[in-house]
């Protein structure tokens, strides 16, 4: 076992291995800080042993060439230590600029990199156009089933809340001018054209935007994605792709389902209200109204729904590996989504006042 000897340094002998660790430890700290270490006693050395002596910063005398060379190999091996400098920070008014050029400079890069990935699944699209055998029809229905149906009863409530809603305000401001026939258009346009299939899609962006950024993201972090490669297979074709179309298959189907229950949300009302009769109310709507405002809202389901799932799956593929970045990447899919729904809407609205449809 290794002991002190009555000597101005600290000396010691026989084995000093991880089995002796402990003892050896405590016989250094019960020394004089800085002493000196002789190893000359030192029968066997091994890393651990050689480890605590270099960690110690105490000068070593008496190792021979082996542990010489153990003991430089440990100590080029120890991290060093962080040297901590202290500055005064000096704000100037350029540094506004510099935090604005770094923001950009970060959205651009984001920008890059979801321009890549849509054309990374672009392409696997294509391939999937040229190799239909290849589409995973059970996770197709799956999540049909996900965004689809069970998203049915919440897009017909608010669909039906949205005509009520509308009636009751256009009731109020057109029986001041005597135009309460009028309503009837009110409700048929903006929700036909507008309102049903936004606020169908801005819904489905809060609903299927972050539960596809949660399901990959968590795949992620368990290294799931990471296995289906090794595998030889392809996360975009086997994640991403059946989400797509599924979403592109059932918004249209919800933005219909949106349609029909703000018009019949709107026509109770304005019969309980304005004391337009259900007849009264179908002549109007289908004398004023033709079938191509539903057409022009409808033709931009397929559009929202490529947003919403590409955004909520290139937000989960992003996904780091603790739960904080999983939070962070959930919300950002739904903010992200329901933005770019809300300008692509814009968009469509310029588009189409332009070509006079």
């Amino acid at each position: 076992m290794p002991e002190t000897v009555a000597v101005p340094h600290l000396a010691l002998s026989g084995p000093v291995t991880l089995a002796s660790l402990g003892s050896v430890s405590a016989l250094i700290d019960r020394s004089s800080a800085g002493a000196p270490v002789d190893l000359s006693a030192v029968t066997r050395l091994d890393t651990a042993g050689a480890w605590l002596l270099a960690a110690t910063g105490r000068p070593l005398m008496g190792a021979n060439d082996t542990q010489r060379l153990l003991l430089r190999t440990v100590q080029e091996a120890l991290p060093l230590a962080p040297t901590v400098r202290l500055r005064k920070v000096h704000h100037q008014a350029g540094d506004g600029f510099v935090r604005v050029g770094i923001a950009v400079d970060a959205l651009f890069v984001a920008m890059a990199r979801s321009l890549g990935f849509v054309g990374l699944v672009t392409a696997r699209l294509a391939g999937l156009v040229a190799h239909p055998a290849r589409l995973r029809l059970t996770a197709l229905v799956h999540h049909m089933q996900e965004v689809g149906l069970n998203a049915g009863p919440i897009v017909a409530l608010m669909g039906f809340l949205i005509g009520v809603v509308l009636a009751f305000q256009g009731a109020a401001q057109l029986r001041q001018f005597g135009a309460e026939v009028f309503v009837v258009d009110l409700i048929a346009v903006s929700i036909l054209r507008e309102l049903g299939i936004l606020l169908t899609a801005i819904i489905v962006a809060g609903r299927s935007a972050s539960a596809f950024t949660a399901a990959i993201g968590s795949m992620r972090m368990r290294e799931e994605i990471d296995a289906i490669r090794v595998l030889g297979l392809d996360p975009i074709e086997l994640l991403v792709l059946p989400r797509l179309l599924a979403l592109m298959i059932v918004l249209p189907i919800l933005g219909f389902v949106a349609d029909l229950s703000g018009l019949f949300g709107g026509g109770l009302m304005a019969w309980t209200q304005l004391g337009i009769s259900p007849s009264q109310f179908r002549t109007q709507l289908l004398a004023d109204v033709g079938v191509g405002q539903a057409l022009v809202g409808l033709s931009k389901a397929p559009i929202f729904a490529a947003i919403i799932a590409l955004v909520g799956c290139y937000q989960g593929l992003q996904v780091k590996g603790d739960a904080e970045s999983l939070g962070m990447r959930t919300s950002r899919a739904v903010v992200i989504a329901i933005f770019l729904v809300i300008v692509m809407d814009a968009l469509f609205s310029v588009f189409f006042a332009v070509w006079g449809v």
